[in-house]
């Protein structure tokens, strides 16, 4: 037997197999034409004539891949030189910075004046 919710009574009752697989009226229906897809297409500069279509930049990814997978012992987070030792040293200083900051507080906070 199949049961829908009655809406009047809010409470379960026996229905019709049709009925309980469309609740409310509610009727399952075809949409008229599917939206557009917005990103389907990659992003392109058109050239002044119109006929030439260049995409935007290179494909820097195997050159990437070539840096990251070669073992030269360096870590992944350090391959890129100098800028990534300085964005590394920043936040560890950073870091050890907050901890100090918040063990001072700490401090504070648990010999209160009198």
């Amino acid at each position: 037997m199949y049961y829908k919710l009655s809406g009047f009574t809010q409470r379960l009752t026996g229905s019709a197999p049709s009925t309980a697989y469309s609740p409310q009226g509610l009727k399952p229906s075809v949409p008229a034409d599917p939206a557009p897809m917005i990103f389907a297409t990659p992003t392109k500069v058109v050239s002044e004539s119109g006929s030439v279509v260049e995409y935007m930049g290179t494909n820097k990814v195997p050159d990437l891949q070539k840096l990251f997978q070669k073992s030269d012992g360096v870590p992944v987070h350090l391959k890129r030189g100098l800028p990534d030792k300085l964005l590394y040293r920043s936040t560890m200083a950073l870091t050890v910075g907050g901890v100090l900051y918040c063990l001072v507080a700490l401090y504070i906070a648990a010999h209160p004046r009198k």
